[in-house]
């Protein structure tokens, strides 16, 4: 379901339909107050305007929610939305971004997997569509894109957890998000997508053991991005390619972003390195978001200057 598309076309919440998801209704959701609570799915920004209207301004798209179990990446977009929305007008960096950028913001990807966390099972990872001839439910949103399919880091059998889908785009998550990014293309300038955990800032490729063209200038860029992200709390990130930096994966949405032509394609994983995973507790909750806010600024303001 792109079952959230804040669209902050700058005006940070002015919601679009962005798609369906696999078991039903077709919603927009966000909740900019309440950064942890399920309510994630039941409040829709209003429609306030927030930044300058403008025809064809270039464009940042940021999703999370992608991997139902990793929680703490719904609650950093929640908590951009409300930043965002909270300091325009007040705050010299946040307004000139909202002013001359539009920002697409997918708080929650896979919300059929999402809500199944919080329901039935909190480490599950997948999708929750089915599969002819398997009684094994969902698919690893991120092995499902048309970027190096099932070639590497990826299984063809339904009941693993990171099975790529019966084809590219199978999943109604994945071919929402892909037909929008389409549809944007001639502005988007930037993919952003927001996982956990690690503490890692990647980039292409993760598909092959290969580098982007633009290689040196990405590693530059996140250089400086997981600096600027360490200033606040200490929180020390790890950058580099996907395939060398974390392991070789196929079918993300980093790659797959990246061969459409938008040259600033970045993953983040989250807090922490281990000790807790997936179940980061609520106490690093704020720290978390308002670290990844900054560099989130960061790379936003460096699109800003270096626009294509």
């Amino acid at each position: 379901m792109l079952a959230l598309l804040v669209l902050v076309t700058v005006a940070l919440a002015s919601a679009h339909h962005g798609g369906e998801h696999f078991e039903g209704e077709k919603v927009f959701r966000v909740n900019v107050e309440d950064e942890n609570h399920i309510n994630i799915i039941r409040e829709l920004a209003s429609t306030t305007q927030v930044g300058k209207a403008g025809q064809n301004k270039p464009a940042i798209f940021m999703d999370c929610g992608f991997h139902a179990r990793e929680w703490i990446s719904p609650a950093f977009c929640q908590w951009f939305v409300r930043e965002a929305v909270r300091t325009y007008g007040r705050e010299i960096q946040v307004t000139e971004l909202l002013d001359k950028l539009d920002f697409y913001v997918l708080p929650v990807l896979n919300i059929d997997g999402y809500i199944y966390t919080w329901t039935k099972s909190r480490f599950w990872r997948k999708t929750r569509s089915t599969h002819t001839g398997s009684s094994c439910i969902g698919t690893d949103p991120n092995r499902n894109f048309d970027a190096g399919w099932c070639e590497i880091g990826a299984s063809r059998n339904p009941c693993d957890e990171t099975y790529c889908g019966p084809a590219a785009e199978s999943e109604k998550e994945t071919k929402a998000l892909a037909d929008f990014i389409r549809n944007k293309l001639s502005s988007i300038k930037a993919y952003l997508t927001i996982h956990s955990y690690s503490q890692m800032m990647i980039y292409p490729y993760s598909y092959a053991y290969k580098l982007g063209e633009n290689n040196a200038e990405l590693n530059a860029l996140a250089k400086a991005t997981v600096k600027e992200l360490a200033s606040l709390h200490g929180t020390k990130y790890t950058y580099g390619p996907g395939a060398t930096t974390i392991y070789p994966a196929a079918g993300g949405s980093d790659d797959w972003a990246y061969d459409q032509g938008i040259r600033y394609s970045f993953t983040f994983e989250l807090r922490d390195t281990g000790r807790y995973g997936f179940l980061l507790p609520e106490s690093q909750i704020r720290a978390t978001c308002e670290e990844t806010f900054l560099a989130i600024k960061y790379v936003a303001s460096y699109v800003l200057e270096h626009l294509y």
